[in-house]
């Protein structure tokens, strides 16, 4: 056990030094995978291990020992059980067990002046009973609903955590780095409110009620983002999503001004924040640049030397590495590439090994890869 919690806090100190911008022992290796991978990595049956509250915590178990990395890879992107008690038409498990997202409009364009002038109330009078079918209902029928599924998220959440700590414990990883999750402004607008051809389409026909909509919610997402311990250590989690497919001129007027006040926010509360920069992001690294020092961004795609003269001298910089390459890629090809992108991100530190993607399904990548690269990545990758 000493052995075991010496190893984690050499884990936890390679992760603060880049936090505390200063140059690691070596390169850390912060693997993520949806829980869904690991459960079909366990060769448990997909559909019926996502309903076993009970059985999570050996698939945490499953992955805390098998991927050598320095952080259990285990995530929980979507908690199904709670989903099904909403009644959610935005979440919605496929016939595979995999959990998809339809295109769904929650908000007619004429609703915009009721959404702005109170975005609390016409979320939960409006939008949820939606989304949520079973929230579509008397209000005490929906009460009940609400406090049903409340229940059932802290409950696993909090059986998670336990389970979380425990297997940080046994096998001496780091601690997790995220501590919840938030969403730009326009983002929440497009994929909760109005969707992808929807937005689209409203920024031109009502600029002003777009505009207008992304302020009245940020609010809402800086509240989202803030818990009580957040902290540079425990980030808040936001993935990106409308940017890459906006023209400049839509993204510097509609996206990014709430996106930066929304980041600058929550690190003026204390939270850290911890970006997935979807897609292509190439356009805007000048702009992403102009974020609080310390922004750890995860990207997906782009040129790596790029990255790291423009946002990787401020920022911290993970992802790159292509999931699609551990699908299909032999063990050295696999190493190759990682040793490429060390060579070219790790110098100067600000860098954490990560790639491009979250696994959700075992066809995303071969896991004797993941395994090879990142004990590859842990012995190359010494400062």
């Amino acid at each position: 056990m000493k052995d075991m919690l010496a190893q984690a806090a050499e884990r936890n100190q390679l992760f603060k030094d880049i936090e505390e911008g200063k140059i690691p022992k070596r390169v850390p290796v912060y693997t993520w995978m949806d829980i869904t991978y690991i459960m079909q990595y366990a060769g448990v049956d997909l559909k019926k291990a996502q309903w076993d509250v009970s059985g999570f915590r050996d698939m945490i178990e499953v992955g805390a020992k098998s991927f050598a990395s320095d952080i259990n890879p285990a995530t929980f992107t979507r908690l199904y059980p709670v989903y099904n008690i909403l009644g959610a038409k935005n979440f919605v498990m496929s016939s595979s067990g995999q959990i998809q997202h339809p295109e769904i409009t929650g908000m007619q364009p004429e609703e915009y002046d009721e959404m702005i002038a109170d975005p609390y109330k016409f979320m939960h009078d409006k939008i949820f009973p939606r989304l949520y079918s079973n929230l579509d209902a008397a209000p005490a029928k929906k009460a009940l609903v609400f406090a049903k599924a409340q229940k059932a998220f802290f409950d696993i959440m909090g059986q998670i955590a336990a389970a979380d700590a425990e297997m940080n414990a046994k096998y001496g990883l780091a601690d997790d780095r995220v501590n919840g999750q938030s969403i730009a402004p326009f983002d929440q607008v497009a994929d909760q409110f109005r969707s992808f051809s929807g937005i689209s389409s409203d920024i031109r026909r009502y600029p002003e009620k777009v505009l207008a909509a992304c302020e009245a919610v940020l609010p809402m997402m800086l509240k989202a983002g803030v818990k009580p311990n957040s902290s540079i250590s425990k980030k808040t989690f936001i993935p990106l999503h409308m940017a890459p497919y906006m023209r400049e001129k839509d993204f510097v007027k509609f996206y990014w001004p709430t996106f930066k006040k929304l980041v600058e926010g929550l690190r003026a509360a204390g939270a850290g924040v911890l970006l997935f920069v979807e897609h292509d992001w190439t356009r805007f690294l000048d702009y992403l640049n102009e974020l609080p020092a310390g922004t750890h961004m995860m990207f997906e795609y782009g040129d790596p030397k790029e990255i790291k003269e423009k946002v990787g001298k401020k920022h911290i910089v993970s992802g790159l590495y292509p999931l699609t390459l551990l699908a299909q890629g032999t063990k050295q090809e696999c190493i190759d590439k990682a040793k490429e992108l060390l060579d070219i991100l790790a110098p100067g530190g600000n860098y954490i090994f990560s790639f491009d993607k979250v696994a959700l399904n075992i066809k995303d990548a071969n896991p004797e890869n993941i395994i090879a690269v990142n004990e590859f990545v842990r012995e190359y990758g010494v400062y």
